[in-house]
């Protein structure tokens, strides 16, 4: 039986190629430099002295004091962003616009609030962590106050856009009906709209503290402590059993983080139990902020050192120097060859990784048995459970210096998160489509493509866009390792401390962040069309 749709999709797979095959040429993507003898013997050896795991009781201790520093971090930081998020929040959701419940009074701050706020969420997200860890470190030195503080702006921007967009999509009538009998907006926060947006709010929050863990490893590369910090030491010694306990450790903690945040939202969207959950309730919001109140006495802050008066003329001093950008003919022809590699880059990260991670979600939503089941999901935890700078220092030596690294570390952490997430999508679509092709005696190959696959297909697509626009500030800062890309640029700029150069590396990326969402936004809409 012939399909009538194959000729259209041939038609579009073929545009498809066409188009992507220079972008692929940008990023460097040659499979023929992994077998090259010299790249093979380097990589070789090193994964060859990840055992025996190193466990000497000295090296121990440290990996302690770091694991323990990187939790730290990864906490301090998303109460910090949570500070910073919730009053962007609020200003930002048009849910609690006067002008919802019916016409309101014409008011220029009340128009110009909003975009300003939407602005400054743009501006804290659209600049990745580990740049912003690199610029304190400049201002702060060595040390975990760098990353607690980049990670409270970029993820206090991250949480201000998602909690905006839950607000606006959360039920708005009790909102409006207290609004309406005259309520104040607080008001109308407090009981009108948080308590039906609760689950989901905090949902992300925990969602995200998963990821600060990563971020926080990430920081530690560019001397901003923490694990990242004694991985990097390992990585500059060459010490393959370090790095492997480095590793594993982090792996058992992600595991650990994973396992923590799945109970916590089983138990929030269970229903109410009375006595017991609420007893329950109390007690781990008491233990939540004795756990804080130990990892801010951990780190040693200072927050009035941070925030006082010679801190802030420091920083402002240091920003200064950023200003004005320089727009010289020269640099600017590098920033758009740097741009249009981390562009092409982080697209070509991200395909490979969808056709790996559809790959492996066969096996992981449980189709060719639980053995291979189960293997694969380690396979996809351990994936996602390495940050994407760590890979690429490890695809670095497989693949030599170079944007085409960067494309295999993107890749091989994009596939775990997308191969979960598309096993996840194939393990609830009802089966009855496919039941019925095969009972018709349909091959189970064509039976996949014709029955669950048309069903999946719009929301692999659409979690695929959304992990394109956090690539895209991934693949920003790749060069901070060799993996090439505007982060190389800024990173040699920082270190002549060209700092007016540096400001247009950074706008860049904050133009190239803006461009990505707009372009991923518009194609989630014409998916929805």
């Amino acid at each position: 039986m012939r399909d009538p749709a194959a000729l259209p999709r041939l038609a579009w797979s073929l545009l498809a190629v066409a188009l992507l095959w220079p972008l692929g040429h940008f990023a460097g993507v040659d499979f023929a430099q992994l077998a090259q003898p010299g790249n093979l013997k380097v990589i070789g050896g090193f994964l060859a002295s990840f055992y025996p795991l190193a466990h000497d009781v000295f090296f121990l201790g440290l990996l302690r004091e770091a694991l323990w520093q990187t939790i730290a971090i990864a906490s301090v930081g998303m109460l910090l962003a949570l500070l910073i998020a919730m009053p962007l929040a609020v200003l930002t959701t048009s849910a609690l616009s006067l002008s919802a419940i019916g016409p309101a009074p014409a008011s220029w701050l009340r128009r110009g609030v909003r975009p300003l706020g939407r602005g400054l969420t743009l501006f804290l997200r659209g600049i990745p962590e580990v740049v912003w860890a690199l610029l304190f470190v400049r201002v702060f030195g060595l040390g975990p106050s760098a990353a607690v503080l980049a990670l409270a702006l970029t993820y206090g921007g991250m949480l201000a856009k998602v909690f905006s967009e839950i607000l606006d999509s959360t039920d708005r009538r009790p909102a409006q009906a207290i609004l309406a009998a005259g309520g104040g907006r607080l008001a109308a926060l407090s009981y009108g709209l948080l308590p039906m947006a609760a689950s989901e709010l905090v949902s992300y929050t925990v969602y995200r503290w998963e990821c600060a863990l990563r971020a926080a490893v990430v920081m530690g590369l560019v001397g901003a402590g923490g694990l990242g910090q004694l991985m990097d030491q390992s990585m500059k010694a060459f010490n393959g059993g370090e790095m492997a306990s480095i590793l594993l450790a982090f792996l058992l903690l992600v595991l650990l983080a994973d396992a923590v945040s799945k109970g916590l939202r089983q138990w929030m969207d269970a229903p109410a139990d009375g006595y017991w959950r609420t007893t329950l309730g109390w007690f781990g919001g008491l233990l939540l902020i004795a756990g804080l109140w130990a990892c801010w006495r951990s780190l040693g802050l200072d927050l009035g050192a941070l925030t006082g008066a010679q801190a802030l003329a420091d920083l402002g001093r240091f920003i200064g120097e950023f200003f004005p950008p320089s727009l010289k003919p020269k640099l600017l022809a590098k920033i758009a060859s740097g741009a249009l590699e981390t562009f092409a880059l982080s697209l070509a990260g991200t395909l490979l990784a969808a056709g790996l991670g559809a790959g492996l979600a066969l096996f992981a939503a449980g189709r060719h048995g639980r053995v291979a089941k189960a293997g694969v999901r380690f396979l996809l935890n351990l994936l996602r459970a390495v940050p994407e700078l760590v890979w690429a220092t490890i695809t670095v030596l497989a693949a030599g210096l170079g944007p085409f690294a960067g494309v295999l570390a993107l890749a091989l952490h994009t596939a775990g998160v997308l191969g979960r997430l598309y096993a996840e999508a194939l393990e609830n679509t009802p089966p009855a489509a496919e039941a019925a092709l095969r009972h018709s005696g349909a091959p189970r190959a064509l039976a996949f493509l014709y029955g669950p696959l048309p069903q999946v297909a719009p929301q692999w697509l659409a979690y695929t866009l959304y992990r394109w626009e956090i690539n895209i500030r991934m693949a920003a800062v790749m060069g901070f390792v060799g993996a090439g890309g505007l982060g190389q640029l800024l990173y040699v700029e920082l270190s002549l401390f060209r700092l007016g150069s540096a400001c247009t590396a950074i706008g860049a990326m904050l133009l190239l962040a803006l461009l990505v969402d707009g372009l991923s936004g518009w194609l989630r809409k014409r998916m929805a069309c």
